[in-house]
């Protein structure tokens, strides 16, 4: 991708929905949080619906649905949406049925990611896979689904799975598959811009991350680094 501008700090910054899904969260705590991304300055903040409605100090609101198992029938994850619209929410991210989903039952999918659409008409839609949990073909097809159910992102994880987070892998083929007309969500274990910016080049164009701050204190250490790489390469001294 020789055309996508360098994922800098304040790019970085536009694209983040910053995290909060812990849930034994406390009122103090979120309190705390949402204090927090003011004062680092994400444009996003993402929730748990139990949560809402909350002070957005200028921030568009996340919230998840069927989450974090996706394992919910169609109209109740419709349900959820329902409410956290009413609450507040800006953007939903719902959980794909993983049963669904290895069962290769894709009218099914589209069926339940369709019910949340329709739940939330004019919203930003993610449609979470657990891309670690899936074969390549079981991430294709659950992209497709999404993609014909009318969703705008797709995402590759909860952070909560046991298989793992995100990978470049997924990120790359979740970005072949819907090409430039769904964007990608990476989301689950990006703690450095270095894992995000090789992310970001993959083709991810959001990020779902808790560990926000640490990023952006790591692109200065990325950028010397690398700067420090580019010198010893072009010396000829390091190969």
């Amino acid at each position: 991708m020789s055309d996508t501008p360098t994922l800098t700090p304040d790019l970085f910054l536009e694209i983040a929905d910053h995290t909060l899904l812990s849930s034994d969260t406390t009122a103090a705590q979120l309190d705390a949080f949402l204090a927090d991304a003011e004062s680092i300055g994400v444009k996003r903040v993402c929730v748990l619906p139990t949560l809402l409605p909350v002070d957005k100090r200028g921030r568009e609101i996340v919230t998840v649905v069927g989450f974090p198992s996706g394992a919910h029938k169609a109209e109740v994850k419709a349900a959820e949406t329902v409410q956290a619209v009413a609450d507040g929410a800006d953007e939903i991210d719902m959980v794909v049925n993983l049963g669904l989903v290895r069962a290769g039952q894709w009218s099914a999918v589209e069926h339940e990611i369709r019910a949340v659409r329709e739940a939330c008409p004019g919203l930003v839609l993610k449609v979470i896979l657990e891309s670690a949990a899936l074969s390549d073909d079981e991430i294709v097809a659950t992209c497709e689904a999404a993609e014909a159910a009318g969703a705008d992102f797709v995402k590759t994880s909860t952070g909560f799975h046991p298989s793992g987070g995100a990978s470049v892998h997924a990120v790359r083929l979740m970005s072949q598959t819907v090409g430039d007309r769904l964007g990608v969500k990476a989301s689950g274990g990006i703690r450095d811009a270095a894992t995000a910016r090789e992310m970001w080049a993959a083709g991810a164009t959001r990020f779902g991350v808790s560990a926000t701050a640490a990023i952006l204190e790591s692109f200065s250490s990325f950028n010397s680094s690398n700067g420090a790489a580019q010198q010893t390469d072009e010396s000829g001294a390091g190969y």
